[in-house]
C-alpha cells in the first residue's frame, strides 16, 4: 500500500501547525511545513530569507513578491527577526516551481501531511490523496490563536487582540492570493477538499482522529 498523503489548507489561527503533525505522527509520514523552503533554497542555490520572501505565510513576503514594494519586510525564524536584505530575487515562477518538485518528490518518496503551499492543487490528482481543509468563524479562529500566542509584557490586552486580528486578516489575505495569484483557484472552494472541518468548535484532538480515519479509508 502506498505511504499516505494528506493535504493541509489552513486559515489562520484554525490549528493547522498542531494538527497536521499530529496527523502525521499517527500515520506515520513527514509532515511537511517549513521543510520545503529549506529545501528549495538548498536546491536554487539562494538564501533561506530570500525564499521565505516568496513564502505565502511571510506577512509581507507575497506582496512584496507580486507588487514589487519598495518596503522590505521582516519575517521570523526561530523566533528571530530577520531583516530580508535589499537584493534581486529569482523569479517567482521558479521559487513555486521549485516548491512543487519538493511536494511531488516527497509524495512519491515517504507520503506526508503537507501543510499549506497550495498542496491540493499541485496533488490533486493523485490517487489516494486527501485533501483538509481547515477553518473556523473569525472570531473562534482569533481566541484560538490568542491563546496559542505570548503577548508582549506588560501589553494591552485590547492592543494586542487588535494587532492579532489585523495578523490575521493580513495573514488570511496573503494565503488566499498566493493560491489565486499562481493556480487561479479560491483556497476556500470546497470543490478542491474531500474534507472541510470547523477546527475552531472541535477538540484538535477529534479533528486529527477524523483525518486519520479518513486518510486510512480513502
Amino acid at each position: 500500500m502506498p505511504a499516505h498523503v494528506v493535504t493541509v489548507s489552513a486559515t489562520f489561527g484554525a490549528g493547522g501547525s498542531v494538527i497536521g503533525p499530529a496527523v502525521a505522527e499517527r500515520l506515520g509520514v513527514p509532515f511537511v511545513d517549513r521543510a520545503i523552503p529549506v529545501a528549495v533554497a538548498v536546491e536554487i542555490g539562494c538564501t533561506l530569507e530570500e525564499v521565505l520572501a516568496h513564502d505565502d505565510r511571510a506577512e509581507h513576503g507575497l506582496a512584496r513578491l507580486l507588487a514589487g514594494a519598495s518596503r522590505l519586510p521582516n519575517v521570523t525564524l526561530g523566533g528571530m527577526d530577520v531583516y530580508l536584505p535589499d537584493r534581486d530575487l529569482r523569479p517567482e515562477e521558479e521559487f513555486v516551481a521549485r516548491t512543487e518538485q519538493v511536494i511531488r518528490q516527497t509524495a512519491d518518496a515517504t507520503g506526508g501531511v503537507f501543510l499549506g503551499r497550495a498542496a491540493a492543487v499541485v496533488l490533486r490528482d493523485r490517487p489516494h490523496a486527501l485533501h483538509v481543509r481547515l477553518d473556523g468563524p473569525a472570531d473562534r479562529r482569533l481566541d484560538h490563536a490568542l491563546r496559542s500566542a505570548v503577548p508582549e509584557p506588560g501589553r494591552d490586552p485590547a492592543e494586542w487582540r487588535r494587532q492579532m486580528r489585523r495578523t490575521m486578516e493580513g495573514n488570511d489575505r496573503a494565503r488566499a492570493a498566493y493560491v489565486k495569484h499562481f493556480y487561479r483557484v479560491d483556497p476556500a472552494s470546497p470543490a478542491l477538499y474531500h474534507m472541510v472541518l470547523d477546527s475552531t468548535r472541535l477538540p484538535e484532538e477529534t479533528v486529527a482522529d477524523l483525518i486519520v480515519a479518513a486518510a486510512r479509508a480513502i
